[in-house]
């Protein structure tokens, strides 16, 4: 991120989200928020490595607020969005018991509510912003036990010292869970799949927000025990596709973007 600046991945994420309504009417995750947030008109036409992008925030965002429901009905009180970006959940809460912490860089925090201003979405008395730099600064959350963690679009970026201490913070929690994404490394792809990310990965680099982390699912998955996490719940390519495409033909092993959810007992 450029010193004074919002996250310029975090808005292409909105614009992400708000296409979706536009082209695939949020067939696969609705917010009447989406295109009001983001202030420009998004991309309503198809372009080559968008479609796919597009979808998998989709899903990602989907199957994160999914979890968090059946969260919320199981008690859970505090909801904290990581690096919320333009993250619209917090202004459509339908919980007025669930108290909203968006945790993110100050300056996309002040870029955000000055679009909700302009937008004129309402902050409801559920939502507290917190200030933190993922990298350089202390989370220092005070979270009660059963609190939902959303960290959507942040893991790739952080150094794996920036990821262990969220998650550490995360894991200190009681009956935590947490819903996240990240990447699988270049070296397991395809060369025409190890092209795609890694031309990916050089656009972010030039605007100053490297890739830094990735994983493999089975190292992903001893790193979270380790920490306590009994209940781990990790979605590829192949399980997205089955479950909200239709498409069951997709082979169990294609490498790509992942979709996590962990519980604490």
């Amino acid at each position: 991120m450029e010193t004074g600046q919002p996250s310029r991945t975090a808005f292409s994420a909105a614009r992400y989200r708000a296409a979706h309504q536009l082209i695939e009417g949020g067939e696969i995750f609705s917010d009447p928020l989406a295109v009001r947030i983001l202030g420009v008109p998004p991309d309503a036409e198809e372009a080559p490595g968008r479609r796919a992008m597009r979808l998998f925030i989709a899903a990602r965002t989907r199957f994160a607020e999914d979890a968090l429901a059946v969260a919320v009905g199981n008690g859970t009180r505090q909801l904290f969005v990581l690096g919320a970006g333009l993250d619209t959940f917090a202004y459509r809460n339908p919980w007025p018991e669930l108290r909203v912490f968006e945790v993110d860089h100050p300056d996309t925090q002040a870029y955000k509510r000055q679009r909700l201003a302009e937008a004129g979405i309402a902050v409801p008395e559920t939502v507290t912003y917190v200030p933190v730099d993922f990298e350089t600064g202390k989370l220092g959350l005070t979270a009660e036990p059963g609190a939902f963690f959303l960290w959507l679009g942040v893991v790739p970026y952080l150094t794996r010292a920036g990821f262990d201490e969220t998650l550490d913070v995360i894991a200190a929690t009681e009956r935590a869970e947490v819903v996240f994404d990240y990447a699988m490394p270049p070296s397991s792809m395809s060369p025409e799949r190890r092209a795609a990310l890694e031309a990916r990965a050089a656009r972010v680099a030039r605007i100053g927000e490297p890739w830094q982390t990735y994983f493999m699912p089975d190292d992903l998955a001893a790193e979270l025990r380790a920490r306590g996490f009994g209940e781990i719940e990790d979605l590829g390519p192949a399980e997205l596709a089955a479950r909200w495409f239709g498409r069951p033909d997709v082979p169990r092993d294609t490498p790509g973007g992942h979709v996590v959810h962990a519980r604490r007992p």
